[in-house]
């Protein structure tokens, strides 16, 4: 269980990183509140994975979803496959977008 939490503490440092250095995060940041509603399972799905990741917020989850989501989306615009390797090496073709 450590070795995962190390793991999903260095993929959201890097996509913190990442993102920071693609906003232009500065003094001159702004925000936007954006208010939600949702039904008590996609709340439950949020609230796990925030824990899962062990991010700081509900908005950190949704950022890195937001980010993640785009560019799974860019790369299928360019034709791109996607394709998952399993812990026993297995790989195997993932529909995302059908």
């Amino acid at each position: 269980m450590q070795r995962r939490r190390r793991h999903y503490q260095t993929a959201a440092d890097a996509m913190r990183a990442a993102a920071d250095a693609i906003d232009g995060a500065g003094p001159e940041r702004t925000t936007t509140r954006v208010q939600l509603e949702m039904p008590p399972q996609a709340m439950e799905r949020l609230q796990r994975l925030k824990e899962r990741t062990e991010a700081a917020s509900y908005a950190e989850v949704i950022r890195n979803a937001l980010r993640l989501f785009e560019a799974l989306i860019d790369e299928h615009e360019k034709g791109s496959e996607f394709s998952l390797r399993r812990a026993s090496g297995e790989v195997i073709a993932y529909k995302i977008f059908v």
